[in-house]
């Protein structure tokens, strides 16, 4: 039997989709851009996958998607375009985590770290988890605002994601390294969606919402106190 499973990820500037069978990935499309675009390129990039594999989506078996922290807007268009797949071909939905998900990644190339994934959340802040060598959470995912000190328990460790770039020269004397290479992917969700898919643990398409960790804002008006 094949399980094809359809992955979008869209919590960073990074749009990207995979398609995998039976855990395994054989297609996939992303791209990265300055601003997000993820409203012009996903769907384009599903039909992309689809047709890399020679199969439609009627064949699929569920989706996956990146549930979050991440920008608002992106988790609020891949939530929308995967409930629509979903109702429409009456399969179920998985949710991943964003920082799960990337840690994944980051897993293959050192097996045997503790690994530091932070998504950028503006400013000096990121959204954060931080596992063992053997992948148990030294704490839950948060939103932190990072200084000098930031996780210094934890090290050493490996620090990637979007996040990190901007953490390099205050984490410059911290006894740890920086992948700047290892970035948010569809390709991330594979292994950990068809596990979910095997033990039914599926989302309610209905009332499932993307994990924002923190609130939405629009911006922020000037004040002064007189």
């Amino acid at each position: 039997m094949q399980t094809f499973i359809l992955h979008l990820e869209t919590a960073t500037k990074v749009c990207s989709v995979a398609l995998s069978n039976n855990g395994k990935l054989i297609a996939q499309k992303e791209s990265q851009e300055d601003g997000y675009a993820h409203g012009e390129n996903l769907n384009l990039f599903i039909e992309d996958v689809l047709a890399q594999a020679g199969i439609s989506a009627k064949e699929l078996s569920a989706v996956s998607l990146a549930s979050g922290p991440g920008s608002y807007t992106g988790l609020r268009i891949g939530a929308a375009t995967a409930k629509a797949l979903c109702y429409a071909l009456g399969i179920p939905l998985i949710a991943i985590d964003a920082l799960t998900s990337l840690s994944a990644l980051a897993r293959t190339k050192y097996p045997n770290q503790n690994l530091c994934a932070v998504i950028d959340a503006r400013r000096m802040e990121v959204y954060n988890l931080i596992l063992d060598s053997n992948d148990v959470p030294f704490k839950k995912i948060s939103a932190d605002i990072i200084d000098y000190d930031s996780y210094s328990e934890h090290e050493p460790f490996v620090c990637f994601g979007d996040g990190a770039e901007k953490l390099m020269d205050l984490w410059q004397d911290k006894n740890c390294s920086f992948d700047l290479s290892i970035k948010s992917s569809a390709k991330g969700q594979v292994e950990l969606a068809f596990q979910k898919f095997e033990q039914s643990e599926f989302e309610d398409v209905a009332y499932w919402e993307p994990f924002y960790l923190k609130d939405f804002i629009a911006g922020k008006k000037s004040t002064s106190v007189k």
